[in-house]
């Protein structure tokens, strides 16, 4: 299935056009940044750059990189480039770590925005006819507030429930018959579970496809919530220093990738060394938003780790494509020399059905000199053999990460009701994170 364009000036021009318009687009973010002076503008002249006329695409990855670190030494609003009574409204996220990372848009960025997102969900198959129902959160959060400008504007009805009362919103769900879902995938999981406590079973539900996204999920993980809630789950990805949700997403046509909405936000996958990868390859994202005017970013290094990919196959869409967000750089644990992001130790936990799909991870560093990984997991039958299954989920571990973990299944793992589900904890003094868990 090929679901309409959207926008076919942007989605489904030639590669060569969209490089055109990239290329130009690049000079122009660039005569932006020197203009507004500060940070970027200060690297750029000492890289060599006085004008945009001296930048080409081929060129990018000899360009400065920014990161939220810059954000952070210059906050609140020290990256900021518009003047300041073109500033419309601020977002902000507090990140996996440190102080909030606050981002001024302007009038034009929400217009991006919107039209991004509008792109999103009609590569997923939303029309005007269409119910969605955002269980986001909404506020400084970018989640709730992108997915609502986005399907107004494709003329959908929009259900602004965001996140919690989960009561309210199973009730929602039956009374008002939506077709789209959008939501974190642990809330999708929440949500689906509620449902099946009440006897509801997937087929009483009108869902037909979900967006997820905002932390990341597996392969695993989507067909469990498809299980649950009877729908079609794609994945949405997107930040709050780039734009929110809707820099990329899956379309039903796009073969499991992310359609990258690159005709405003330009993107590299760079290794250890900050150069680039080619396609294919597993490193960071790097972003350049090519038409933001609020906080526009040259070469943003997200902390996001995936790859990326050309055009799927076939489609009428010829934009560019990610994987998956596979973890974040910060999230990584180096346990006695291996590198281990919890997407890996989620796969083979969900792989498993007779576990349930809630999990903790402990990085447990109290003795430095023997770091250990304690896993907890939730079985889906509590009369279970949890021995067997304890010692089983530990020898798959070591076949996938080649290193001991330590497995413990617990009667109950808490959920996250709101926000984005936390699943790596460090335990490096005092009580035990979750208990059981020792």
């Amino acid at each position: 299935m090929h679901p309409p364009l959207v926008a076919p000036e942007a989605e489904g021009v030639t590669p060569e056009q969209r490089r055109e318009l990239q290329e130009r687009r690049l000079r122009q973010l660039v005569d932006r940044l020197l203009a507004a002076g500060g940070l970027q503008a200060g690297r750029l002249r000492e890289s060599g750059v006085s004008a945009g006329s001296d930048v080409r695409l081929e060129d990018l990855h000899r360009l400065p990189l920014v990161s939220k670190q810059d954000f952070w030494d210059h906050y609140p609003f020290g990256l900021r480039a518009a003047a300041e009574d073109d500033i419309v409204c601020v977002h902000g996220t507090s990140g996996t770590m440190g102080r909030p990372t606050l981002v001024p848009y302007t009038a034009h960025d929400i217009e991006v925005w919107t039209q991004v997102m509008a792109r999103a969900l009609g590569g997923a198959g939303v029309t005007r006819r269409s119910v969605v129902h955002c269980a986001y959160g909404y506020g400084l959060f970018t989640g709730g507030l992108g997915v609502h400008h986005g399907a107004t504007r494709l003329g959908a009805t929009v259900l602004p429930v965001s996140s919690g009362a989960t009561d309210r919103q199973l009730r929602l769900l039956l009374d008002l018959r939506p077709d789209v879902l959008c939501c974190t995938p642990s809330y999708a999981t929440y949500l689906g579970e509620a449902l099946a406590s009440t006897g509801i079973t997937a087929d009483q539900l009108s869902l037909r496809v979900g967006l997820f996204g905002a932390e990341p999920w597996t392969e695993e993980m989507r067909q469990s919530i498809e299980g649950l809630l009877g729908l079609r789950a794609l994945n949405i990805y997107g930040l709050t220093e780039v734009i929110g949700p809707g820099v990329a997403c899956e379309s039903l046509d796009s073969g499991g990738l992310l359609n990258i909405a690159e005709d405003h936000f330009f993107p590299e996958v760079v290794g250890p060394d900050d150069e680039p990868l080619p396609d294919g390859e597993v490193g960071e994202l790097v972003f350049t938003t090519l038409t933001k005017s609020g906080t526009p970013l040259l070469r943003y290094r997200t902390g996001d780790v995936a790859s990326l990919s050309g055009p799927a196959p076939g489609s009428p869409r010829t934009l560019r494509r990610m994987s998956r967000v596979l973890g974040r750089t910060d999230d990584m644990v180096v346990i006695r020399g291996v590198n281990v992001f919890p997407s890996e130790i989620e796969a083979v936990l969900l792989a498993d059905r007779r576990v349930a799909p809630h999990y903790l991870i402990v990085e447990d560093r109290r003795d430095r000199s023997r770091p250990e990984l304690r896993v907890a997991v939730e079985p889906r039958d509590p009369n279970g053999d949890t021995e067997l299954l304890a010692r089983e989920l530990a020898a798959a571990l070591l076949g996938r990460l080649d290193i001991s973990c330590i497995v413990r299944v617990l009667d109950h793992v808490p959920r996250v009701a709101t926000g984005k589900a936390q699943r790596l904890v460090r335990w490096e003094h005092g009580v035990s994170p979750l208990p059981g868990i020792e």
